[in-house]
């Protein structure tokens, strides 16, 4: 077994498939999945559970897909708000757009798309028209009447009613959505009112990842999940309903625990009485705990993946996204466990690749920015900013340098050609920065393979970056952060910045 594998995800997959077949069939064949978390992408569950496929629920539904329909549901507030899906850098209904397209990739088709609590909000109804023209069926749902007080009206033809109803042959209709609150809930339970005016007895189940519910409480992994929801107020706790259902411990989350009351009396109202089941924990669908292999392994990743949010969240408070209140709860998180942000290996030597270059350009004005990377055998490899290229410019230059076996004095980039994309800087689109950041970077490296040997051998190295921790000492420039999302590390920064202007593109 590799050492650096925690995670059994072909146990899993095997278990999590077996378990929904056997809940489809509990409910005569009609079951709405709620999948929380990432249906593609979940680079939260592979980071913490190494060994662990970011596409995992997309791999066991392609095993599925004839069996299930996708129904994908996003909140009218977030389109109006413009919500953004950090890791991708894009708008919830961007990445709804991005999903429906991925999904195709992998040959299933969304069966339709519900707008949540929608209210005619004109950001929402043009994102409806614009997936209507494209042949995308849209449904609307308004917020329910009545909810979470007033179950008689809720489960009335003035509650869910009047949400229009997705129809569906297939036994298995998946309920997915980016981020929390999207109305994924919502939109199952109202379907279920729906099936049972039509003497259809579906039921509700949901797909859960995190927390893992037959692990510690203050499991490392359960804890960076509190970690990754602390935007929101999430936090774990032990499930009451299951310890008093069934006298044992589970680990479930405040929201689930919270509604799980209100969600009883209103499946008993849709059903007539019948009850599903007797605690938040029963609703879940998880077996990722039954594939973990090396505990020891999952928990040093977790702690890892505190430490990256903690930096997240100190960057989006220096940027105004976030409260000082999260990341004071991540540093919380941290003090548990006693960790620092020096415990991340890059941190440290970014942090000396700047002071090297402040030393090293003392006299000179300007802020100066060091970037560190650790390879896949371990390696650090540094890089800090100059006139010619940013910190993470320099940085991925010097990584795929030592990758390629290229002596540090041999440039890749060619005088010529950086000469050329500084002159359409400053003289053609009037920009006020010469050096290079890395998207830039990349497109000169690409060029310059026409002409030189090692560029190209060099440029072959980007793909084995992938999946790398990178630390930077100063915020990433969007040419720097949209290069290193795409090349695919594992990004975080100190909160500074890298200029004093306040307006960067």
């Amino acid at each position: 077994m590799n050492s650096s594998i925690g995670f059994d995800n072909e146990r899993y997959l095997r278990l999590q498939t077996e378990e929904i077949i056997e809940r489809v069939e509990r409910f005569n064949n009609k079951l709405y999945l709620e999948f929380g978390g990432k249906l593609l992408y979940d680079y939260h569950a592979a980071r913490v559970l190494p060994g662990y496929d970011p596409n995992a629920k997309m791999l066991l539904l392609s095993k599925l897909k004839d069996k299930a329909d996708i129904l994908l549901c996003i909140y009218a507030g977030d389109i109006e708000r413009k919500k953004i899906r950090a890791d991708f850098g894009i708008t919830y209904d961007a990445d709804a757009l991005k999903l429906i397209d991925d999904l195709r990739n992998w040959d299933i088709d969304v069966l339709g798309v519900v707008i949540t609590r929608f209210e005619g909000q004109p950001a929402a109804v043009h994102f409806k028209n614009k997936l209507e023209r494209r042949g995308i069926r849209v449904y609307t749902h308004r917020f329910t009447k009545g909810y979470p007080t007033d179950v008689d009206m809720i489960v009335s033809d003035e509650g869910y009613g009047v949400n229009d109803y997705v129809f569906s042959e297939k036994p298995l209709v998946i309920v997915t959505g980016p981020g929390p609150g999207s109305g994924k809930l919502a939109t199952c339970l109202s379907q279920l009112y729906h099936d049972h005016k039509r003497g259809i007895r579906s039921g509700y189940a949901k797909f859960e990842t995190f927390p893992v519910w037959n692990m510690p409480l203050k499991h490392p992994v359960n804890v960076a999940y509190e970690a990754a929801t602390a935007d929101i107020r999430d936090f774990n706790l032990i499930d009451p309903f299951h310890m008093e259902a069934y006298g044992q411990m589970a680990v479930n989350y405040n929201r689930d625990v919270e509604v799980f009351p209100v969600l009883y009396r209103i499946m008993e109202k849709i059903t007539g009485g019948e009850s599903f089941y007797r605690s938040p924990t029963d609703m879940g669908v998880n077996k990722v705990g039954f594939a973990i292999e090396n505990d020891e392994v999952i928990r040093e990743a977790a702690k890892q993946e505190i430490i990256r949010r903690f930096f997240r969240y100190r960057c989006e408070y220096a940027m105004g996204f976030a409260e000082r209140e999260t990341f004071q709860k991540v540093e919380l998180y941290m003090k548990e466990f006693n960790l620092s942000a020096e415990d991340r290996s890059v941190v440290a030597p970014a942090r000396d690749a700047a002071l090297a270059a402040q030393t090293t350009n003392k006299g000179n004005e300007g802020i100066y920015c060091g970037a560190s990377i650790e390879l896949k055998d371990g390696t650090i490899v540094t890089g800090s900013n100059s006139p010619l290229m940013h910190a993470a410019t320099s940085l991925v230059i010097h990584a795929i340098k030592h990758l390629a076996g290229i002596p540090d004095q041999l440039a890749l980039l060619p005088d010529y050609v950086t000469e050329s994309v500084r002159n359409l800087k400053t003289r053609i689109l009037n920009e006020s920065s010469v050096s290079l950041d890395l998207e830039e970077a990349l497109i000169v490296l690409s060029v310059s393979t026409m002409t030189n040997p090692a560029a190209n051998l060099a440029l072959e190295k980007l793909k084995d970056l992938k999946d790398c921790e990178v630390h930077m000492t100063h915020i990433p420039t969007p040419g720097d952060e949209a290069g290193l999302r795409r090349i695919g590390v594992n990004l975080t920064s100190d909160p500074n910045f890298a200029t004093k202007n306040l307006f960067m593109t």
